[in-house]
């Protein structure tokens, strides 16, 4: 059972949503199409970046937890991650939009998104010598940038509140990924291109790579709802 962690992993994470995409009331099913078009074009981003940080071993996966099978740099198990953890994340966030009201006034979100972005690059800036922390703190301000006032995006501070809700989930899911509860991590990452400060076991750049990954899904889901 061991050499399937990671897909369990995969499997638990995406179940009971997959399960009430179904529900009448729900209807998520009917936006698989968006949702699918949207998570393989994030997800080609993704892999790539996480094909390069493997190749310069950034981070590294432990086999033990892992059936084997790779593409490029990749176990499968993690390309799997880039379809299993946007879809809960935007299943999640279209059952609260539907269900209840939770736009942020447009002044509020404005700040919100200016100032983000700006802790963000500071943030790269002071740890100019991490690659995980350049790298991630600089696109998740660029993507901020991007969406709110090049995209012109009003979602913003109602996906950051969704994400927030979703945290416990995504404490469960990373922490076990890097080695909450296990023998060893399943991944692992090298502690000269990080900050170094953990949540359990989770490097805090996963909580921004995480909210970018899952704003990107959203943007492009809802573009291909329309079309």
């Amino acid at each position: 059972m061991q050499p399937y962690t990671y897909l369990l992993i995969n499997f638990c994470t995406v179940f009971v949503c997959f399960i009430f995409s179904f529900h009448p009331k729900i209807k998520f099913y009917r936006h698989f199409g968006a949702f699918f078009k949207a998570s393989f074009l994030v997800a080609l981003f993704f892999v790539l970046w996480d094909i390069w940080f493997t190749k310069h071993g950034v981070w590294w996966f432990n086999y033990r937890y892992l059936s084997g099978i790779k593409i490029s740099e990749l176990p499968i198990e993690e390309i799997l991650f880039f379809i299993c953890i946007p879809f809960s994340c935007v299943f999640t966030y279209f059952c609260l939009d539907k269900f209840f009201k939770l736009d942020w006034k447009a002044q509020i979100e404005k700040v919100f998104v200016t100032v983000a972005s700006v802790i963000f690059l500071g943030i790269a800036i002071y740890y100019h010598d991490r690659i995980y922390t350049v790298v991630t703190f600089v696109s998740a301000s660029i993507t901020l940038l991007i969406l709110y006032f090049l995209l012109r995006v009003s979602w913003i501070g109602k996906a950051s509140f969704v994400y927030i809700i979703l945290l416990p989930g995504f404490l469960a899911v990373n922490g076990i990924l890097t080695g909450t509860g296990l023998e060893s991590p399943i991944v692992n990452y090298n502690a000269a291109d990080f900050i170094g400060f953990r949540i359990l076991t989770i490097p805090v750049e996963d909580f921004f790579y995480g909210y970018e990954l899952i704003l990107w899904n959203l943007y492009f889901f809802k573009r291909f709802q329309r079309d």
